[in-house]
Order: structure tokens, then sequence, then C-alpha cells
């Protein structure tokens, strides 16, 4: 039996990268969240494609440096940052530190005057904006994420030596569709520049991803003339965008091997190699993963009967469910499941070291070629 193995198509993630750039009106700054997915290999790929990159740890910053060295992030983001975080962001070069509130925007102003480095910053605000419909609010209600605006604009009015406060930031929700997303970012920017007289906005990133049919895809070329309003009301003005799971998402898969099929008072479960501790997206948005299943060509072990299933790993906890499916048909011990969409916050975010399992391998191409091949081998099990 092979390990679990993920594998990323790095040409569909270029194709669809570009499509994306290409939907956004030019004067649209498109970074990546690297925190979506820090592979090496995406990273290389979508470098010469978007307009810079947005980190948010140190541990980016490093990855960033060895990557694409000479690449300067476009952006340092993220609650919390230690004094120690906002010294990297500033040798680093960082192009834009957003900023959470107006402790912290002191801090990197005594930094930054040490340092003899002033710090560009946007400060990030927590807006009264309503996202109907979104899956998860970061702001619109008392976050930890941003600033209230009266801070913001006492900020802006009142900056500490050392800081140049360059605009504002607003990432307030994610799962919005294309009109809401244009409809959210319309609203930060209106705010940015009739409050604080800001010359550039960031409105974020949390474009929809829909796990239950992957072939619903989020409207690039709605959003894209959505923006193209908001510039055209605000000529002059820097905007930048920050997707992440949006870009990365659809280029990643998952494939592993089945090692038991058996039922339990009456319900299927299909016992796979490998489990959440690789593969944590479903267990952490709640969903079921989808997969769709290669079925061995030497089968003729135990099988499910073609029915209902739920697909768990190897942990101790019950919690190891990594999908459902009442249409996947038979499974047998030693088919092969590809699990799609895992090209984002999926192996970067699990808790890899639960009970010491061997991490999953990695490989790039076609998952569906590699999946076929793997099925196609005679089972060792």
């Amino acid at each position: 039996m092979s390990r679990p193995v993920y594998v990323h198509d790095l040409d569909g993630l270029a194709m669809h990268a570009r499509a994306v750039r290409a939907a956004l009106p030019r004067q649209v700054e498109l970074l990546y969240a690297v925190k979506a997915n820090p592979d090496p290999g995406v990273l290389r790929i979508l470098a010469p494609i978007v307009d810079g990159f947005e980190t948010a740890s140190r541990g980016e910053l490093r990855r960033m440096a060895e990557v694409l060295p000479g690449r300067v992030p476009a952006a340092y983001v993220g609650p919390g940052k230690t004094d120690e975080d906002l010294a990297a962001a500033l040798t680093a070069g960082v192009d834009r530190i957003h900023v959470e509130s107006p402790a912290e925007l002191r801090r990197l102003g005594a930094l930054a005057v040490a340092a003899g480095t002033p710090a560009r910053v946007l400060l990030r605000v927590n807006l009264p904006v309503e996202a109907p419909g979104a899956s998860l609010i970061m702001g619109g209600r008392p976050s930890p994420f941003g600033m209230d605006p009266a801070d913001a604009v006492e900020c802006v009015r009142h900056p500490p030596a050392g800081v140049e406060v360059r605009g504002v930031h607003a990432h307030l929700a994610s799962g919005l569709d294309a009109p809401l997303a244009g409809a959210v970012a319309a609203a930060v920017v209106r705010w940015s520049v009739a409050e604080v007289g800001a010359t550039e906005v960031d409105v974020g990133g949390g474009m929809a991803v829909d796990y239950a049919d992957p072939a619903v895809r989020f409207d690039w070329v709605g959003y894209g003339r959505a923006l193209a309003d908001v510039l055209d009301a605000y000529p002059g003005l820097r905007l930048r965008v920050e997707p992440g799971r949006s870009v990365t998402a659809y280029c990643g898969a998952y494939l592993t091997e089945v090692i038991d099929v058996k039922r339990s008072r009456g319900e299927w479960f299909v016992v796979v190699a490998g489990g959440t501790h690789h593969l944590r997206t479903p267990a952490a948005k709640g969903h079921p993963q989808p997969f769709t299943v290669h079925r061995r060509r030497d089968g003729g072990g135990p099988c499910t009967d073609g029915g209902p299933v739920t697909v768990v790993g190897q942990l101790c906890t019950p919690k190891d469910v990594l999908s459902r499916s009442s249409t996947a048909g038979p499974i047998g011990v030693g088919d092969v499941l590809l699990f799609a969409m895992a090209g984002a916050y999926a192996w970067n975010i699990s808790h890899r070291d639960f009970l010491l399992h061997d991490p999953p391998e990695f490989r790039t191409g076609d998952p569906e070629r590699l999946a076929a091949d793997w099925a196609a081998r005679p089972s060792r099990s």
C-alpha cells in the first residue's frame, strides 16, 4: 500500500490564476494570500502572474525569501504582531504593513524610528458593513480584527513618528459571492475616501468557494466589473485585493487508498490511509470533502453495496471524517479515492503530529491521471 499523496496541478493553477488576473481591471493589484497554500511550487507558479504576495508571519517572510529571493512581500498582516514580527517586516522591506490597533501602530513607529526605516502602513478597520450570506464574519461587529473607525480616523490625523499612513485595509468576511464582494468593496472604498481621505485601499479577499458543488466558481468577470465601477468613481485610487482559497483550492487533490470497509449498525464506513491529520479542510469547514472513486482493477475484496458511506481516516477519534456520500457507488478495499479541492487550507492547517503517522507524499501533475495509474497497479494488501 502506498502512502497518501497530495498532487498539485500547477498547469491548472497557472491557467486559473491568469484568468483571474485577466478578469480584473489592470489598475487593481492582485495579491496572493500565502496563508492559503505556502507550497514552494505554488508560489513559483504564481510569481509572474500576481502583482504581489500577502504574508502573515515571520515564517511566511522566510518562505518568501527562500523561494522567491528578491521578491519583496506586498503586505504583512494579522493580529497579535510582536515587536519581532514588526521588526522582521521592516527588515524585509514589506511594501505595506497592515496595522490592527493604535497600540500596534505606536510600537511600529518606535521600531521604525530606531531602525531609521519609515513604516508604510494601511490601517485595518472594522467597518460597519453588512455581509449577509457570508460564511465567516470578521468585521461589522465586535471583533479581534482591525480597529474601530473612530480610532482609525485618529491614527490618520495623529500618526506617530516613523509611520506613513497610506490608506485602509478591510477584510470583513469570507464566503462572498461576486455581487456581495463587489458591494462590500464599494462600501469600504466609500468610507475610506470620505472619512480618512485614503488614496490606497485593500478590500481583502474572502471570495466564495463551494465545496458542495466544485463546478460552481466565483464570478471573477462580474467582480471585475464591480471593481471597475469603483475605480471610475474614484480615479487615481490604488486598489488591492488579496484572495487565497479561491486561487489555489482547485489546483490540489489528496489521493489515498481504501484500507477497510465495514458495516456498523446498518451504516457503511470506508476507512482510508491518512485522514484529517493530512487533510483538515472538511473538519475545519464542516463539510464533506468532494471525492471520486478509482476502482482497483484487481479488486475483489470487501466492498460496500453502493449505498451511503462515511469516509474516515486512521485517527482514534470519531471526528476523523473526511466525507459522506450517497452517490459514490460501490467502494472496495484497495480502491483509490481522489479528494478534490485540496489546494488551500489543507495540509498546512492540519494537526499533522497527532498519533505521529507518516506524512503524505507531494507530487505535481494531473491528479486524475495519477489516481488512475495508482488504481491500475496490483494491490499489495
